[in-house]
């Protein structure tokens, strides 16, 4: 018995890496689970069946039960019939999750408009397409226990500097789990967002780069790290949980604090001359950012 039995789940980016890995776990807890990848390369050019077969073959041979998808989720229309098939497919759609990416990496001042709108298509627009007629789905399909599951990334939480297109995209994302953990609440659904970390092909650039580790060898960094939060979240029990952000990976589950007031200032006459604001902003500021960003390189001795 798993803690998902009977329960239908849609795993975009589920051909390789992290998406495939929460594809597995989902159905060896016992989901129904259809596999959407189009099979593209790590810059999203090309198409390819086989990874997403690949993923339902292993997922079958186990004992689960899954199905294939290489619907291309930039297609708005396509992603409508994506959500109408894979409810009549599984039975229903109790959990959707948006993993599919790509990457075009380049500093802001040399990246071209492609590499920007190539990404961001995919991520965010991706992610609102596939949500978009889910909520639809959900709306009309009322008194489930429904479960959206985005992927955001440590990259826009904290501002990959070769990376400005991913990084605008995944905080994006952010704000429409957000956003749809307020609007769907009502219907039932529950909208949250994981930040993982994992070696996969994405990650291939920065092998042996940094202190992460990133070969195959390091189990720490395996992608069926990140499935456990996954897998809790796509649970019934998870129904207390929404509007969150959860890192997952390297041995670590961690809930992410949401953006809150963490110092402010206030004029009693409710207007600020700008003499008054700088001084008050440097003195009550300045010593609240203590903790540096991932990218900061450290103070010199």
């Amino acid at each position: 018995m798993g803690v998902l039995d009977g329960r239908t789940a849609l795993v975009t980016g589920a051909g390789r890496g992290i998406g495939a890995a929460i594809a597995e776990g989902l159905a060896a807890e016992g989901a129904t689970v259809m596999v959407s990848d189009a099979g593209v390369a790590v810059d999203g050019t090309g198409r390819d069946p086989g990874p997403a077969e690949s993923v339902v073959a292993a997922i079958n041979q186990q004992g689960g039960k899954a199905f294939a998808d290489v619907t291309d989720i930039t297609d708005f229309a396509a992603c409508e019939a994506l959500i109408a098939r894979a409810a009549d497919t599984l039975g229903g759609l109790d959990v959707v999750v948006n993993a599919a990416g790509i990457l075009r990496d380049g500093m802001v001042f040399k990246m071209s408009e492609q590499d920007w709108d190539a990404v961001i298509s995919v991520h965010l627009k991706g992610t609102f397409n596939v949500t978009r007629h889910a909520a639809a789905w959900w709306r009309e399909n009322r008194g489930g226990q429904y479960r959206l599951i985005n992927f955001t990334s440590m990259s826009g939480l904290q501002g990959a500097p070769s990376q400005p297109n991913y990084a605008a995209a995944k905080m994006g994302i952010v704000g429409l789990t957000f956003s749809c953990a307020n609007a769907l609440r009502n219907y039932g659904v529950t909208s949250n967002a994981i930040a993982p970390i994992a070696g996969t092909r994405m990650t291939q650039g920065i092998k042996g780069g940094g202190s992460m580790d990133y070969s195959d060898s390091n189990v720490r960094l395996s992608p069926k790290n990140c499935v456990p939060p996954v897998v809790y979240l796509a649970s019934e029990q998870s129904d207390w949980l929404n509007r969150r952000v959860i890192f997952a990976g390297n041995g670590r589950i961690s809930l992410m604090t949401n953006p809150v007031i963490e110092r402010e200032i206030v004029s009693a006459s409710g207007t600020w001359d700008i003499p008054t604001a700088f001084a008050e902003i440097e003195s009550s500021f300045k010593e609240a950012i203590l903790w540096p960003n991932i990218f900061d390189k450290p103070p010199a001795k």
